[in-house]
């Protein structure tokens, strides 16, 4: 039976956290599926490589309100698909190529891993393995409503539609979140009728209730969107699929993508034979080092947080690295202020809590939202939708959340993340450096001078 110092399940974030403090450890990574985990194969940044090409097609639909006469004459799916999947797959063989053959500590262990207790480990290759130290990071996989598994109906989720031969003509995608507002993007951008259903509305309500209603009447004009729409059936209809919708309406396609959200995979593993706890909602229960109720069993990423995003698995990974190098000097993971963008169209990004959420826990706050037109640089695109609203602590002048509504959201969010992130008043914030002008950070820099707080900077500069 083999032995090793430590055990990585998941070669995601997992696979991240083995640097060189642990050149003198014997390190298994155990992976069952593709190499390099959800955010490589079928996450993140195949995504946005879809999504670039999308923000194009729409710039040309909308440029002849600026003077510029383009034309959109049609989009080659195979070639973006190709052109996504000849990056990123080379970038999976490579790190699994890696980890099997150039790590001299290393052993990648390709197989389905489970618990017999606290320390062993047995492989679907019929092996058992044991380790002194175990990370559990197998990240999360597409939820399929039992109305879709009972309905015996052709299916695609976000981790294969990205592959399929052709663009259908007509596109169902159930479900309201940010996986069917950034597939939806890319479908409508390229020509495909997309009908998006919601059991709720708005669309996006996990975000600022303002900025999601906004956002879900900007879209209506665009998509076919079904809110508060529950689905009785789904069957099949020709090659394509019907789903009945409760409210008796019909909706026909020639293909259904299912983005109803993701679920831990940690109800395969076996936990309990370890003594490891998981949420009601199967995420794995840890504490602030990342430490599972087992002290030598850690965890991180979609298995156990909250915030089923890559960043935060980063953030939890080298939090892990660190805590097993150094188990006497152990660092906490900070998810204070978790930010997170949608990059569907128009973009959204947030972070910190929202105006509902101030008002559900008591904490004072005041508000503010600032028209991206209000700014030279949004003047001159004639930007008549976008928005940036803060909310702050009208004693301290901190930031409180965050949350923004159209061009390049999420990267004018991250002044705002910093400011958070390192204590920094938003009179200081706004008056204490320079702001490019005409730059379309303008936004940000009004709308940190147009809240209403009680500690205003008398002069510039520090």
């Amino acid at each position: 039976m083999a032995h090793y110092d430590l055990a990585v399940i998941g070669s995601g974030s997992g696979n991240s956290l083995v640097g060189p403090d642990f050149d003198d450890w014997q390190i298994a990574i155990i992976e069952e599926s593709t190499f390099g985990g959800t955010c490589l194969n079928v996450g993140c940044i195949p995504t946005k490589m879809y999504v670039y090409p999308a923000d194009l097609a729409e710039a040309v639909r909308n440029s002849a309100r600026l003077g510029v006469d383009t034309q959109l004459t049609g989009v080659r799916w195979t070639d973006i698909r190709d052109r996504v999947f000849s990056r990123v797959d080379p970038i999976s063989a490579s790190g699994r190529e890696y980890r099997a053959h150039g790590s001299a500590n290393t052993t990648l262990i390709e197989a389905h891993a489970s618990f017999v207790d606290a320390h062993t480990l047995e492989l679907s290759t019929g092996q058992t393995i044991t380790a002194d130290r175990i990370v559990v990071a197998t990240g999360s996989r597409p939820v399929i409503p039992t109305v879709v598994t009972a309905g015996d109906v052709p299916f695609h989720t976000s981790e294969t539609v990205m592959r399929i031969d052709e663009l259908p003509r007509r596109i169902a995608i159930l479900g309201g979140g940010y996986i069917a507002a950034e597939f939806a993007h890319v479908f409508v951008a390229f020509g495909a009728h997309t009908t998006v259903i919601a059991r709720s509305s708005p669309l996006l309500r996990h975000l600022d209730l303002e900025i999601a209603g906004r956002f879900t009447e900007l879209v209506k004009q665009r998509w076919d969107v079904r809110l508060d729409a529950d689905v009785s059936s789904i069957e099949r209809c020709g090659d394509g699929v019907r789903l009945d919708l409760l409210n008796g309406s019909v909706v026909e396609a020639d293909m259904l993508l299912v983005a109803t959200g993701r679920t831990p995979n940690s109800d395969k593993l076996n936990l309990g034979a370890a003594g490891v706890k998981t949420h009601p909602d199967g995420r794995v229960v840890v504490d602030c080092f990342q430490r599972t109720g087992i002290e030598h069993i850690w965890a991180l990423g979609d298995v156990c947080s909250p915030h089923q995003l890559k960043h935060v698995s980063n953030h939890e990974a080298r939090v892990v690295a660190l805590n097993l190098a150094h188990p006497d000097a152990l660092v906490e993971s900070d998810h204070r202020f978790v930010p997170a963008a949608v990059f569907t169209h128009p973009q959204l990004a947030s972070v910190g809590l929202t105006e509902e959420q101030a008002i559900a826990t008591g904490t004072p706050f005041v508000t503010v939202v600032q028209d991206y037109g209000s700014a030279a640089y949004g003047w001159a695109m004639e930007d008549t939708t976008g928005i940036c609203k803060l909310i702050a602590d009208p004693a301290t002048g901190l930031l409180l959340g965050a949350h923004l509504m159209g061009e390049q959201a999420s990267t004018l969010i991250q002044p705002l993340i910093q400011a958070m992130s390192f204590g920094l008043g938003v009179r200081d914030m706004a008056l204490g450096q320079y702001w490019i002008h005409p730059a379309l950070t303008e936004v940000v820099e009004n709308a940190l001078l147009a809240l209403d707080v009680d500690n205003p900077r008398e002069t510039l500069g520090s």
